[in-house]
């Protein structure tokens, strides 16, 4: 069969090719076998047979995809069936023991027939002849796969930007690399720039996407060949010049297929981005110092919008790519000015999720939940936050810096105390429902033992709250009236009955109208210093059901994040739920302090 790649007007596949009715008659008779007879290695063949024919000589790209998701799925069946096991572990057993199961090349003949449409298939298929240990995507596919699925969007042509913030050596370059290097396979002759901080940035992206085509390990070449025959291999259709750092693989143009940069290098005259090509930039803030400088992050940003921004063509799109240092990083500030843009994707993912376990935890070169939680004891919070859970944020201003807060290890002191607590309502709309629960034995002995923070509807969080009163025996919880605060009461109470919980009292306030949220909690910041400690993250670890003690769950560390990151001057969005529930506990419990009995004459 002589394979040809699909039809090409003004450089786009065309998707208005159907199938035949010869080829759609078949598949559906292989549809109607599998529901008789199940899936076997012979359903699976015939399935390629015609997905071939859809791809190369009808040229019917979408129905083409059909056949291959089917045939996925009966491979996997077939291999489940018989093994117990899954493809990528069959894999590994045979190179192991140096056995050949003609399932496995079948799986790879369909990766190789989706290496032009799915991004993902394309990187399974140029890694299959290294040891799965050594590929790129396979180990770390736990989490990368959500990129690759927002990479795919881009070339789709459903997103015309996207960010991409995660911490440092998890691979986002390298999956931003084998991106581009499958964008040349589809089109050859489209010009895309790849940008970062330095030109020793620009070299290593050189290096790693000449890597990828020019390394026998990598099947490049056979997939750049199958698509763009009229070539007879990549390697005499490239041209790079590795002093300028650019590639090409199409045609001979004024402009390279890839031009490598960094922005303090030449992109005027010597750079473009087409319309159908991409601008990469990756790691313009270089590091902890650079994001300290106000100019010269400030000088990074009106680099990047006159030199790299320039050099885009009417259509072309935008990857940005970076470890979150600052606020005003250009990736940050990128993120905001498209905040209502159904077109752009800004992607964070933070080294530790919110059950604070690892995101990285990867089968080759990963990071465990150990290792992040170490170099979070480790660092500033700051950088902590910034460079570790990709959420930057301004130092001066802060209204409570995490070195100005006290804090204890889990253990109370002896004697009594009374346990109080404060519900900020939250219905929806981005807020979360913030209740601190605190110990109280007087003065500056006051203990944060709990916190429920919490986004999901009350379902959810009204027997979450009823859990906690019953938990930690709390004997007054003020709930203030505004804004359904009272509705939210009555479930509670309501589920308290069903409980036969009855030594709660819920205490209903209307807030205060002559102060406003920020000035109360500005107002209430010293008494929350002075008088509250919060629970220290190193008493994560030790609990004992029999004794007094207490540790930070996942909704604690999400409020005190949150609380230790909240400005009064910080601009764009930041979410105050905590600090405005923190703030309207003290003040309840300054009220009751300062509130004190006075003797009046009986009426009687």
């Amino acid at each position: 069969m002589q394979e040809t790649p699909f039809s090409y007007k003004n450089g786009r596949v065309r998707k208005d090719i159907m199938a035949s009715n010869e080829l759609i008659r078949a598949f559906d008779s292989y549809k109607n076998y599998y529901d008789r007879h199940g899936a076997d290695e012979t359903l699976v063949n015939a399935c390629i047979e015609a997905a071939k024919t859809a791809f190369f000589i009808e040229k019917d790209e979408k129905y083409g995809l059909g056949i291959t998701s089917a045939t996925k799925g009966y491979i996997n069946e077939i291999v489940q069936t018989k093994t117990g096991a899954g493809f990528f572990d069959l894999e590994r057993y045979a190179i192991a023991h140096d056995i050949e199961y003609t399932i496995i090349n079948s799986g790879y003949d369909v990766y190789r027939l989706e290496s032009f449409s799915k991004f993902e298939s394309y990187m399974h298929y140029i890694e299959r002849d290294r040891r799965q240990e050594k590929r790129f995507y396979l180990p770390r596919r736990c989490t990368l796969r959500i990129v690759a699925n927002d990479m795919q969007r881009l070339e789709d042509d459903e997103l015309d930007e996207y960010g991409l913030s995660l911490p440092s050596r998890t691979g986002k370059s390298s999956i931003c690399i084998f991106f581009l290097s499958w964008v040349g396979v589809r089109k050859p002759n489209s010009h895309s720039a790849m940008g970062g901080h330095s030109g020793q940035l620009a070299k290593r992206f050189f290096r790693g996407l000449d890597n990828i085509i020019e390394t026998p390990d990598y099947r490049y070449e056979e997939v750049f060949h199958l698509w763009n025959p009229e070539y007879k291999a990549v390697l005499q259709a490239k041209s790079s010049d590795p002093a300028e750092f650019t590639l090409n693989l199409g045609s001979p143009d004024e402009f390279s297929t890839f031009t490598c940069r960094g922005i303090d290098g030449t992109w005027t005259g010597a750079i473009d981005v087409s319309s159908d090509g991409y601008l990469y930039v990756d790691d313009l803030i270089r590091d902890r110092e650079h994001s300290l400088s106000p100019s010269r992050v400030e000088n990074t940003y009106q680099e990047y919008q006159n030199k790299m921004l320039d050099r885009m063509n009417d259509g072309a799109k935008k990857m940005l790519v970076g470890t979150l240092w600052t606020v005003n990083d250009p990736l940050e500030r990128e993120r905001k000015l498209n905040e209502n843009n159904p077109r752009a994707l800004f992607r964070k993912i933070p080294a530790l999720d919110e059950n604070d376990e690892s995101n990285f935890q990867y089968t080759v070169k990963g990071f465990s939940t150990q290792y992040y939680r170490d170099m979070r004891d480790r660092l500033d919070k700051a950088e902590w936050m910034a460079k570790f859970q990709q959420q930057p944020f301004v130092r001066e201003g802060l209204t409570y810096p995490i070195e100005e807060l006290r804090f204890f290890d889990g253990f109370l002191p002896v004697g009594n105390c009374s346990t109080i607590a404060h519900i900020d309502v939250a219905f929806g709309g981005g807020d979360r429902l913030s209740m601190p629960i605190c110990k109280d034995f007087g003065e500056e002995k006051k203990y944060i033992v709990g916190w429920i923070h919490d986004s999901r509807s009350p379902g959810f969080t009204v027997p979450r709250v009823v859990d906690a009163i019953d938990r930690y025996y709390i004997t007054k919880l003020f709930i203030e009236k505004n804004s359904g605060g009272q509705l939210y009461a009555e479930k509670v109470s309501e589920e308290m009955k069903n409980r036969g919980i009855n030594h709660c009292k819920i205490e209903l306030y209307s807030a205060p109208n002559k102060i406003s949220k920020n000035d109360k909690i500005s107002g209430y910041s010293d008494y929350v210093k002075r008088n509250f400690l919060f629970l220290s993250a190193k008493s994560r670890d030790i609990y004992e059901e029999d004794i007094d003690f207490y540790k930070a769950d996942a909704d604690y560390r999400k409020a005190l994040d949150e609380m230790t990151t909240f400005s009064i001057e910080g601009k764009g969005k930041q979410f105050d739920d905590s600090p405005d529930s923190i703030s309207s506990l003290a003040m309840k419990m300054d009220n009751r302090r300062s509130s004190k009995a006075r003797i009046i004459s009986s009426p009687l």
